[in-house]
């Protein structure tokens, strides 16, 4: 049994993802709906990357913050916020032309019995305010991570400027290396955390295959094969941007494809920070980049997310046989961006942000019930796209960082 375990142990964490991403295939489709006996192991899973978030970004970015100086930190985060709302319009585009160009929903028509209820937005200005919480323990409590990331930096400055004085120095540094022993404790947790990552991984892929099943695939199989492909193009405008870099694709791709293909089975960007936070970690970037890039990535850069309101507005337009204009488009672009920061981390997010642009634009909601049919299987893909956006963005701004440093 020791053996067994040391196999296993030493196995790369990698290979046993990919050999439960085949096995829970297989089970899905050996034993359909039966498969959801399974799914308590999928949500321990969930569970124990959730359980090891908020101590993972409380202490990696306050420590990070002070492992650099305010400028450094402040050019740093100028960078982060220009490539995420820039790639999201960028997303939205090539959703569009993707979808103009192949014309998914011609030929699919409305019964008027279709029906979903949509969770509320709560808009950008709602967002914004909860950056701030009005209560530190609530907001942790909550997973409000844009809070935590405030109340991260709030601290590590704070704790900063402590370090720098001449009275409070001594007591400063103390707290520092508590702070900095803290972070170390919990990369330990969370390297016994990623030993599960393979059984819930598979546990979760056969849930969702076993229920889902290949009819739903078939149903609307033009519309997931257009926003795949749309994927597939935003994908290698990422390699171009790490080529023009210098960025070696393969050095990036071994570490970010655990996260990646786990935020492909679990359809959360927040769910594997713990594991795309790793991801940097071993590709070495700073740590006063990524504690704050990430978190923030998992909640406002929406890549995939994009990419899904413009081939899902596409779609509805063609069902109802009136194609976009000019304006029409122009106005997904700038609500599309807006939309997918402005709900971000909220339950059932993807259909929000549709249902909002659709709104907007006097597109049937009928439509947003026919892609709510597979919601599961298109929010695979662009859940793995917003992970691996967040680190690209963040690897291609850390390069930017090092030849700043080298000037």
């Amino acid at each position: 049994m020791k053996g067994i375990w040391k196999a296993y142990i030493d196995t790369p964490l990698i290979k046993k993802v990919s050999i439960a991403l085949i096995l829970g295939a297989a089970a899905g489709f050996i034993f359909g709906e039966n498969a959801s006996v399974l799914s308590p192991l999928g949500d321990l899973l969930m569970n124990l990357l959730q359980f090891i978030i908020v101590p993972l970004i409380f202490f990696t970015l306050l420590v990070g913050v002070n492992q650099t100086t305010a400028e450094n930190l402040g050019r740093m985060g100028g960078k982060v916020f220009i490539y995420y709302l820039f790639t999201s319009a960028v997303a939205i585009i090539v959703g569009i032309s993707v979808a103009s160009l192949f014309n998914p929903g011609q030929g699919t028509t409305l019964t008027g019995t279709e029906n979903v209820e949509v969770p509320e937005n709560p808009g950008i200005v709602e967002v914004l305010l909860s950056i701030v919480p009005d209560n530190i323990i609530a907001g942790f409590a909550e997973m409000n991570l844009l809070g935590i990331i405030f109340t991260s930096l709030v601290f590590g400055i704070a704790l900063s400027v402590m370090r720098a004085s001449k009275d409070l120095s001594k007591m400063g540094d103390r707290l520092y290396n508590v702070f900095e022993a803290l972070n170390e404790l919990t990369l330990i947790v969370m390297k016994a955390i990623l030993q599960y990552v393979p059984v819930g991984v598979f546990a979760i892929l056969a849930d969702i295959i076993g229920n889902q099943g290949v009819d739903t695939l078939l149903s609307l199989g033009n519309f997931i094969g257009v926003l795949y492909i749309a994927i597939l193009v935003h994908l290698s405008l990422y390699m171009l941007l790490m080529y023009v870099t210098k960025i070696k694709p393969s050095v990036f791709f071994k570490e970010a494809r655990t996260p990646v293909i786990t935020a492909f089975v679990t359809q959360s960007s927040t769910g594997v920070l713990p594991l795309t936070l790793n991801a940097a970690k071993n590709l070495g970037l700073k740590k006063s980049l990524y504690g704050f890039s990430l978190p923030l990535g998992a909640t406002m850069n929406m890549d995939g997310a994009a990419i899904r309101i413009a081939v899902s507005t596409v779609f509805a337009a063609n069902v109802i046989g009136e194609p976009l204009s000019l304006i029409a488009i122009l106005q997904v672009v700038l609500i599309g961006t807006l939309v997918s920061v402005g709900t971000a981390g909220v339950p059932g997010a993807g259909i929000v942000m549709i249902a909002t642009v659709f709104a907007q634009l006097g597109l049937p909601m009928e439509a947003v019930a026919l892609l709510a049919a597979v919601d599961v299987l298109i929010g695979m893909g662009a859940t793995a796209l917003n992970v691996t956006g967040d680190l690209v963005g963040t690897s291609v701004i850390n390069k930017t960082e090092k030849n700043k440093e080298a000037a």
